[in-house]
């Protein structure tokens, strides 16, 4: 069976009613037959089941053994760092999402947990970065948001030969361009909010484990926290699912198109874009992704912050504002927004200069969004020359 037909199917009818669409189970308690006696249920903090079907979904898509769906992705990822203890290391990439970098240094370093950063698309600075406290390494590919590729296959045999969890943050790519779990990750988790839900209506997150124990732990953990995905949201990340390899195709055909329109222009400088010959992980992203994604990224020839804040404040169709995976088009400037929690050294290091825009492509004609950028660029070429 092939996968989208997979997916569809999945979602069984309503065992009660035969109801197509999952039911919201919008309750905090259940009624027990006598004390810890019930049908699976208790209370909703522990087990839902709208959440259920959702977290059963996503394992699917993720070929793993359990999925989790919690409030938000931070909270996601922050399930998966309390898996580890003070003394412990996280070797991460460089090129971090904002949100991850301010969680790992400004929580979780004060809790005795150290965070090493590393550019993971060369693997021997992934095996030199190792030290005996390695204790997870933390990947993110397609990266956010200079959408660098790591070699998840090679980089999960050093964790193996170290005994080190790898958890790989795979919102960029989604299931169905990515399975890293396939590729011998540990850990999978996203941030529903963007491809998975795909409407910029929700904040979600997602952990899939490859294993029964992690799952286990994961699983304490969310119940122990409480940081869970609530049922109407559920149904919400569950619907929107239920479009995703259609979204995400077209996602990634306008992307393509875009990111070629943009090697033609004189103002922009680079182009970050896993499906361009240029990107120098190219052919890793060729075989391990089976579409490139809806994010394109570019650096101005101009590294200047006013210029590229008067070119993201100018597009009519691409709308000024953070996130990303939605239907409708987005432009952001990162060391302005999603980035500005990063030192100004290390965002520099990692390429995240003032001049670099990342664009959320979605679903509009791709005509139209090349126009909008095209008058944007002469307005911002007039002001430079001026």
């Amino acid at each position: 069976m092939k996968e989208i037909t997979r997916i569809l199917h999945s979602l069984k009818p309503d065992e009660l009613t035969g109801s197509i669409s999952t039911p919201i189970y919008q309750t905090s308690t259940y009624v027990q037959e006598a004390p810890g006696v019930h049908k699976g249920y208790d209370y909703a903090r522990s087990n839902n089941p709208t959440r259920k079907v959702l977290e059963d979904l996503v394992a699917t898509l993720e070929n793993g053994t359990h999925g989790y769906a919690f409030a938000s992705g931070l909270a996601a990822i922050d399930s998966v760092l309390k898996l580890l203890k003070a003394g412990d290391e996280i070797l991460a990439v460089d090129d971090i999402y904002g949100g991850a970098f301010r969680l790992f240094t400004h929580i979780y370093q004060k809790f005795g947990i150290s965070i090493r950063y590393v550019d993971t698309t060369v693997i021997d600075k992934v095996e030199k970065a190792i030290s005996e406290k390695t204790k997870l390494i933390w990947l993110e590919t397609p990266t956010n948001p200079t959408l660098k590729i790591s070699d998840i296959t090679a980089i999960a045999q050093i964790a193996k030969a170290h005994q080190i969890l790898l958890c790989v943050d795979n919102t960029f790519a989604s299931p169905l361009a990515q399975k890293p779990l396939e590729l011998g990750a540990d850990l999978v988790v996203h941030s529903a909010t963007k491809y998975l839900a795909g409407h910029s209506d929700l904040i979600a997150g997602l952990v899939v484990t490859k294993s029964k124990e992690l799952g286990e732990q994961i699983k304490f953990i969310q119940n122990a926290s409480g940081a869970i995905l609530g049922p109407f949201d559920s149904w919400l990340v569950i619907r929107g699912i239920e479009t995703l390899p259609l979204r995400l195709r077209q996602h990634s055909e306008n992307a393509q198109k875009i990111a070629e329109f943009l090697l033609t222009q004189p103002l922009v400088k680079k182009v970050y874009y896993p499906g361009l010959t240029s990107h120098p992980n190219h052919e890793i992203a060729k075989k391990q992704l089976n579409y490139f994604g809806g994010i394109v990224s570019f650096d101005l020839k101009i590294d200047d912050k006013e210029i590229a804040t008067k070119v993201v404040s100018s597009t009519s169709l691409f709308q000024l504002a953070e996130s990303l995976g939605g239907i409708k088009s987005l432009i952001c400037l990162p060391c302005e927004m999603t980035h500005k929690s990063i030192p100004v050294e290390k965002r520099y290091e990692s390429g995240v200069t003032d001049s670099l825009i990342r664009l959320s492509v979605g679903l509009e004609e791709v005509e139209d969004l090349i126009d909008d950028l095209s008058k944007v660029f002469k307005l911002a070429t007039t002001a430079v020359t001026v």
